[in-house]
């Protein structure tokens, strides 16, 4: 992709969806954060139908904790990994009671210190929490960011330096968003649905995926 089309690219998908936001689902800075931990590897439909039940009954870190490890599993055995996962979110829950006053941190070093938190879960807290221009490259980023040449590399973090350098600063705040959306449903694993869609003229892929 060359560096000129990186701009209508981003206007276009921008223009499809002013205000794109996470469908994992959350009411508090915390809930998010322990969502993101249990989407590793499932899906954020799976995760938001385990968190329904999850939420009402402990949805801060303390009520996590007074919950304990054998139900916290059984409200979310649902989820692929759920039994590390519930020993990650309670040992997250008990560092942020002991460490943080309960509160989620807003650096990356104090978020990447908790169990389960990893770079990606850290930039989607920072991103969609505290409002930072972070790019979260997940399975969906990182083979849209390869195949229309937006941001090509080898792995995750090769991926995210390239988009944090290419993405015009006045999109960088909403693009991981744009990027994961269209790669869910526009610019899938299997068959790219090239015919529908709207960044096309941009794209490095070839051929084009004709229309069923």
């Amino acid at each position: 992709m060359r560096d000129a089309d990186v701009e209508p690219f981003f206007a276009t998908l921008q223009a499809a969806n002013p205000s794109p936001e996470t469908e994992l689902e959350y009411s508090s800075v915390f809930e998010l954060l322990a969502a993101v931990l249990l989407s590793a590897q499932a899906t954020d439909a799976g995760v938001n139908k385990a968190t329904r039940r999850l939420f009402p009954v402990a949805g801060t870190p303390q009520a996590i904790l007074d919950l304990g490890l054998e139900r916290l599993e059984d409200s979310i055995r649902t989820i692929g990994l759920y039994r590390t996962k519930a020993k990650n979110l309670l040992a997250t829950c008990r560092i942020l009671v002991e460490q943080h006053g309960g509160q989620v941190p807003r650096t990356r070093e104090a978020l990447e210190a908790l169990p389960g938190v990893g770079r990606k879960t850290a930039n989607v807290v920072l991103n969609v929490a505290f409002g930072e221009p972070t790019m979260a490259v997940d399975t969906h980023i990182f083979r849209v960011s390869n195949r229309t040449g937006l941001a090509p590399g080898k792995d995750p973090l090769q991926v995210e330096h390239k988009l944090l350098e290419r993405v015009p600063p006045a999109y960088l705040p909403d693009a991981h968003h744009w990027l994961i959306l269209h790669g869910r449903y526009v610019c899938v694993a299997r068959l790219p649905q090239c015919w529908r869609c709207a960044v096309r003229a941009w794209c490095d892929y070839e051929p084009k995926t004709p229309a069923p």
